[in-house]
């Protein structure tokens, strides 16, 4: 079944079902490297004087521990937690949206579902940065699907 789309966004529906498709065949943990991937893509996006990095790159390596089983579920929670403290202080929008993909990315730890909604939000942060350049959000969806192609086989 078809995940409900919780964002409101321009986008390439077709990738976007083949995603949702193939998330609901792997596993917790890949789904976790591939939404941190997804991330770490988005997160190239933050100027290099964005004053949270470090905190920011020290959740995702929570969620990272919790993939080899040096984490607990409660401890990817909290860090997600944080992520989104940090997108809820930001104003600009891009900005707000890149760091909520990598909160969601974090999440995906304590919940499979988290993973989508964080390539929802890269897509979100490709469309406010490029006026919904639909070339653009192609791009994006189509490296995420690659991405997640690449993890599950």
């Amino acid at each position: 079944m078809e995940s409900k789309l919780k964002l409101n966004i321009v986008d390439r529906a077709e990738v976007r079902r083949e995603i949702d498709e193939l998330t609901n065949q792997t596993s917790q943990v890949d789904l976790s490297k591939w939404a941190i991937s997804i991330a770490q893509h988005a997160y190239l996006a933050l100027t290099n004087d964005f004053p949270y990095k470090a905190k920011l790159e020290s959740e995702i390596n929570v969620n990272k521990q919790w993939q080899q089983g040096r984490a607990t579920v409660h401890q990817v929670r909290q860090a997600g937690f944080s992520v989104h403290k940090i997108a809820r202080e930001c104003e600009d929008e891009t900005t707000k949206a890149v760091i909520r993909a990598i909160g969601q990315a974090i999440s995906t730890g304590h919940m499979k579902a988290h993973a989508l909604i964080a390539s929802d939000y890269a897509i979100k942060a490709v469309g406010l940065y490029s006026n919904d350049n639909l070339h653009l959000i192609t791009e994006e969806r189509t490296w995420q699907l690659a991405e997640l192609k690449k993890i599950h086989n």
